[in-house]
């Protein structure tokens, strides 16, 4: 039997994970860590060449191989110029919304290993000075500046500084959870999806038991800008899941507090099949669940299939509030997402075309209605 998901162990692994910036192009310190979680599970991995992780979770047969993916990567900013005033101009990575910048403590990463700290503002900050104007100024990125923590006033000073164009700039995330199970923070998009993998990944280790097939657990790198798992299967993965938010908004489905099945997103519907083998392994397992559409969002799968991978894939999120901005997931939603993954390595292989993928002859199961599968909004 395997062992229970431990969320005290998942909200220490989200919590260390958050603590170290990561925005897409500046992951290595991330990757360090994960790899070295990993070590600690005594899971065998290898990285690609631009530092995504492969592990290994030895199966009770060979092949064809399974995968669950997550991405380290987050949004941030980046230099785009070093102003006469003596601050600097923005521009960010990844697509997240200027209003969500204003206001935020940033640390600026300078070729020369330096660290500058600032604050993100608008360039009419002043309500002293600029009265109503403060508020009638467009949300754009073109409208805000880093007013950094030094004696600056002049592009020569933040040469002086090592400051330069191109240099990563890294948001706080000002983390906080809370005793009702809720965690607020920037990025948990999706480092709160890598530590329910890893809290998934323990359970199975401390309990013993094998995945049912060969199984690998992709952590990637640059989700954020588009290339997700493109480039780190090797073409011996048959299926692909991948672990990522689902949107808690007005007309979405998604469940705060269960895992939600993606049916859709912006790059089309998900594999039906490896879908429906999800959603009867949650009634199976008794793990509450929904199912909803995103029309906004694309995941780690869209850029595997982009990129000519011959394989299912499917997306399981937990629920979270203001996506790309200063969100919020509670750890139930994370535990039945740990849990879904559990199970699902722990499934039998999925079946298609009146043969399984190790080639006996037997039927797709048919999925059955549960009470358990019904709107999350009334």
């Amino acid at each position: 039997m395997i062992t229970p998901i431990n969320q005290d162990y998942l909200l220490d692994v989200l919590s260390r994970l958050l603590a170290i910036p990561s925005p897409s192009g500046m992951t290595d310190d991330i990757v360090r860590t994960v790899c070295s979680e990993l070590d600690t599970l005594s899971i065998a991995y290898e990285l690609t060449r631009r530092g995504a992780i492969r592990a290994h979770l030895p199966g009770r047969v060979k092949k064809p191989r399974r995968a669950v993916v997550a991405h380290l990567d987050t949004l941030g900013g980046m230099v785009r110029s070093l102003k006469p005033n003596g601050r600097l101009a923005i521009v960010p990575i990844g697509t997240w919304s200027a209003r969500f910048a204003e206001g935020a403590r940033v640390r600026i990463h300078c070729d020369n290993e330096r660290i500058v700290d600032g604050t993100v503002l608008p360039l009419k900050a002043s309500g002293h000075r600029y009265n109503e104007e403060v508020d009638q100024q467009p949300s754009a990125w073109s409208n805000l500046e880093v007013r950094i923590d030094e004696v600056s006033s002049s592009i020569d000073t933040l040469w002086d500084l090592g400051i330069r164009v191109g240099d990563y700039i890294s948001f706080s995330t000002a983390m906080a959870i809370s005793d009702s199970g809720f965690v607020n923070s920037r990025f948990l998009d999706d480092k709160a999806g890598v530590a329910a993998i890893l809290a998934a990944a323990r359970a199975l280790m401390e309990s013993g038991t094998k995945p049912e097939l060969d199984s690998s657990l992709l952590f990637t790198i640059s989700e954020e800008v588009g290339v997700g798992a493109s480039h780190i299967l090797r073409g011996t993965v048959a299926e692909m899941v991948s672990v990522d938010n689902g949107i808690v908004a007005p007309d979405q489905n998604t469940s705060e507090f269960g895992v939600t099945i993606s049916m859709k997103d912006s790059s089309g519907p998900f594999d039906r099949h490896l879908t429906g083998h999800l959603l009867q392994l949650c009634m199976d397992q008794e793990i509450k669940f929904s199912r909803d559409v995103f029309l906004h969002y694309r995941s780690d799968a869209a850029a595997a299939l982009e990129a000519g991978n011959d394989i299912r894939t499917a997306l399981i999120c937990y629920g979270l509030d203001a996506s790309h901005g200063y969100e919020r997931v509670h750890v139930d939603s994370l535990t039945s997402v740990a849990a879904l993954v559990a199970a699902y390595l722990l499934s039998a292989p999925l079946f298609s075309q009146g043969k399984n993928v190790i080639g006996e002859e037997k039927s797709y199961p048919l999925i059955q209605n549960s009470s358990e599968d019904r709107p999350v909004n009334r």
